[in-house]
C-alpha cells in the first residue's frame, strides 16, 4: 500500500493561512531536530528560536547543509540549560510553543512541569499521537501513550478533555471518543472498564464536554463499524471513533507502535495541558510526521488565541 500522507498534507495546508508560530526549539543539535525546525520554517509553519550551544548548532547546520541564516540562536551551554531557557522564552511571551530538540523528553518535561518557573496549568499534562494510518479515512488521535504511566481516573479526565480539545483544534466535524479496554462490557474485575463507565457518566453530567464519548469499547468495535454491529453495540461512537483513550501508557505505546511498524502509519506527536503546545519529535519519525507535529501545534495555538479573544 502506497502511503501518500494526504491527511497530514491537509493539516499542513490549513496552516498556510495562519501566521508562522513562534516556537522555542530546545537544543536542536542533530540533523533530525534542526532539519525539522528549518523545514517547518521554510514552509511557513513556524518561526523558530533555536536555543542551545551556538557553535554546535552552526556546525550541525553546516554539516547537514541546512540554511539557518536569519534564524535567531539563543546561546545555552547544554541541554538542561536549553530546556530551561526555552521555557523562559514562553513565559516571557516570546514563543507560543515549545519544540523538543536532541535531548531526552524527560529533560524538556522537567522544565515544563517545574512548580516555580514552569508552564503548569490546572490541567494535567498529557501526550497525543496523531496517527496517519494507511487505509483509514481520517487521522486518529491516541492518548496517552508517552507521559502518564498509570493514570488515575482523575488523570484520565484531563487526558480525555485535552484530546477532545485537540480534536476541535484539528477541526474535526465531530469528535467521537472511544474509551478503550479489552472488552465492551463493564467488568468489576477489569478496572479500565469501570473507569470508562465513570468517564462516560461524567460526560453525561457535563464534567467533560465537547464530544460524543463511549466506553468501555474494545479496539475492534471502536474503529470498525462491522465489528460494532456484530456485537450489537448501539452507540454513535462505536465503529466511528476518531479519538482513542487507552487504559495506560503500555497499552497506548504498543497500539501506536503496532500501527507504525505493522500498518505503516506515521505518528505526529504533541503534549497538551501546559500553557503552550509542546512539539515532541523522534529520530524515528519521518520528516512528514515532524512537519505535521509543527502544523498541529500551530492549529492548537490558533484555537487558543481564538478562545482568548472570545473570552476577552
Amino acid at each position: 500500500m502506497v502511503h501518500t500522507h494526504e491527511k497530514y498534507e491537509r493539516l499542513i495546508e490549513v496552516c498556510r493561512a495562519l501566521p508562522p508560530l513562534a516556537v522555542a526549539v530546545a537544543h536542536p543539535c542533530d540533523r533530525t531536530s534542526l532539519e525539522s525546525a528549518v523545514k517547518a520554517h521554510e514552509m511557513g509553519l513556524i518561526s523558530p528560536l533555536l536555543v542551545g550551544p551556538r557553535e554546535r548548532i552552526r556546525e550541525v547546520a553546516e554539516e547537514c547543509e541546512l540554511n539557518i541564516a536569519g534564524l535567531p540562536i539563543i546561546d545555552a551551554p547544554h541541554s538542561h540549560a536549553a530546556a530551561e531557557k526555552a521555557v523562559e522564552l514562553v513565559r516571557e511571551a516570546k514563543a507560543e510553543a515549545l519544540m523538543k530538540g536532541s535531548l531526552h523528553t524527560d529533560e524538556v518535561m522537567a522544565a515544563v512541569v517545574r512548580r516555580e518557573g514552569g508552564l503548569r496549568t490546572q490541567r494535567r499534562v498529557s501526550h497525543c499521537f496523531i496517527m496517519d494510518v494507511p487505509g483509514h479515512e481520517n487521522v486518529l488521535i491516541i492518548s496517552d501513550a508517552a507521559i502518564n504511566i498509570l493514570p488515575t481516573l482523575a488523570d484520565k479526565v484531563d487526558i480525555l478533555q485535552n484530546a477532545i480539545d485537540l480534536g476541535h483544534a484539528l477541526r474535526f466535524e465531530q469528535v467521537r471518543v472511544a474509551i478503550l479496554s479489552a472488552m465492551e462490557t463493564v467488568n468489576p474485575k477489569v478496572p479500565s472498564t469501570l473507569e470508562a463507565a465513570a468517564l462516560c457518566k461524567m460526560v453525561d453530567r457535563h464534567q467533560i464536554t465537547g464530544a460524543l464519548v463511549d466506553g468501555p469499547l474494545a479496539l475492534d468495535n471502536a474503529i470498525d463499524l462491522e465489528a460494532a454491529q456484530t456485537k450489537k453495540i448501539d452507540s454513535p461512537v462505536a465503529g466511528r471513533a476518531n479519538v482513542l483513550i487507552v487504559p495506560d501508557l503500555e497499552a497506548g505505546n504498543m497500539l501506536a507502535k503496532s500501527l507504525s511498524f505493522l500498518a505503516g502509519a506515521d505518528a505526529a506527536g504533541i503534549v497538551l495541558g501546559a500553557r503552550v503546545p509542546i512539539i515532541l519529535t523522534s529520530r524515528a519519525d519521518s520528516l512528514q510526521s515532524r512537519l505535521a507535529s509543527c502544523a498541529i501545534a500551530a492549529l492548537v495555538a490558533a484555537k487558543r488565541r481564538e478562545e482568548t479573544l472570545v473570552a476577552g
